[in-house]
């Protein structure tokens, strides 16, 4: 059973935490690796160069948007493909992102965590919601 008095507050901090997650990985990039280096990295993959900066961007933004709260179901939702290309970049890594070139229990926990926040909604003080798109009407309490 949900308790519907305090499963909002419980979303909110799913809520920052994953959009925390989604922001810090996004400054990883910047900050670490730089862009340019990003850039390198992906096309040693085969992939363009040039996606460095909408991947960047994407979680960066979705991240901040996540943390807000403004449609940060969707936004969550429409980061997946994102973390789903890097989680297939780890797989051949192993399990824990710890081992040699990362693996891929912290893209895959990211997946999950968006997919739920998805399904679940966007909690407690959230700044622009919506309701679930796609599946049914949104629960009424």
């Amino acid at each position: 059973m949900i308790d519907t008095r305090s499963a909002p507050y419980g979303v909110f901090l799913l809520r920052v935490a994953l959009g925390a997650m989604w922001v810090s990985h996004a400054l990883l990039k910047y900050a670490v690796f730089t862009i340019p280096g990003f850039a390198g990295y992906l096309g040693s993959l085969g992939l363009p160069a040039g996606l460095a900066w909408p991947v960047f961007l994407a979680e960066l933004i979705g991240g901040l948007l996540i943390i807000s709260g403004v449609y940060a179901r969707h936004v969550a939702l429409l980061l997946i493909p994102v973390m789903a290309g890097a989680m297939s970049v780890h797989i051949p890594n192993g399990w824990l992102f710890s081992s040699t070139g990362g693996g891929w229990e912290y893209p895959g926990f990211l997946i999950v965590t968006s997919f739920a926040l998805w399904l679940i909604g966007d909690g407690a003080f959230a700044l622009r919601s919506r309701p679930l798109l796609f599946v049914g009407r949104p629960a009424t309490a």
